[in-house]
């Protein structure tokens, strides 16, 4: 089968955020870590920073986190192979610590490169990092699972499920989260509908 453009464009990527240095984190991680999953993806999920178990096989959510969202996802009817998960930076900081701004800054431009290549029609953001990339100055205490339209495209901040796995009482909340996604789906499917029906009224009009 041949390659689509998204396919091509991430392949690229991923070769090229293999051999970033524009930070410091690549000194001392294993693997870069740049993302995986369906390049025509609908769904894309935005965590932080990969952890040991992602900086040894070079894949994003691969440890406890990533089994709570694969959980997570099918509880919502959805599959990984369905989206596309990244991280807001594509190294391990060592000892797993927070990202630091200037890191994230770094590898904004390959997050950016990811999106315009897949185009999804939601965005999830996992945790208060990536999250702070489109709600600066928020508090995901407060805006969790609310979802705003940008450009044609829902942006929904979520609590990182390694959230849910250290303080159990968020579990219910973050699950309530991903049930909403179906239905985001739906309302982008009716939008680009009724877009499509403008655009045919406008065209058969601009006929008589």
């Amino acid at each position: 089968m041949a390659e689509t453009t998204a396919q091509k464009k991430l392949l690229e990527l991923r070769e090229e955020i293999a051999a970033c240095t524009r930070c410091e984190l690549y000194r001392s991680a294993e693997n870069a870590v740049p993302g995986e999953g369906n390049p025509e993806a609908r769904i894309m999920l935005i965590g932080e920073a990969p952890g040991w178990h992602e900086d040894k096989q070079g894949k994003p959510f691969v440890g406890n986190s990533g089994k709570f969202l694969t959980e997570l996802l099918q509880s919502a009817g959805l599959n990984r192979e369905d989206v596309f998960i990244t991280n807001v930076v594509k190294h391990r900081p060592p000892g797993n610590r927070d990202p630091l701004p200037d890191e994230i800054m770094a590898c904004a431009h390959w997050l950016e490169r990811q999106i315009e290549a897949i185009d999804p029609d939601v965005i999830v953001t996992l945790g208060r990092f990536s999250m702070a990339k489109f709600f600066p100055g928020e508090r995901i205490g407060k805006i969790h699972g609310q979802a705003k339209e940008v450009g044609g495209r829902y942006i929904v901040p979520m609590y990182h499920p390694a959230a849910a796995l250290h303080n159990g009482s968020l579990r219910p909340e973050i699950e309530a989260d991903f049930q909403k996604l179906p239905r985001l789906l739906a309302e982008r499917d009716r939008a680009r509908e009724s877009e499509q029906q403008k655009s045919n009224s406008v065209s058969q009009q601009s006929l008589f």
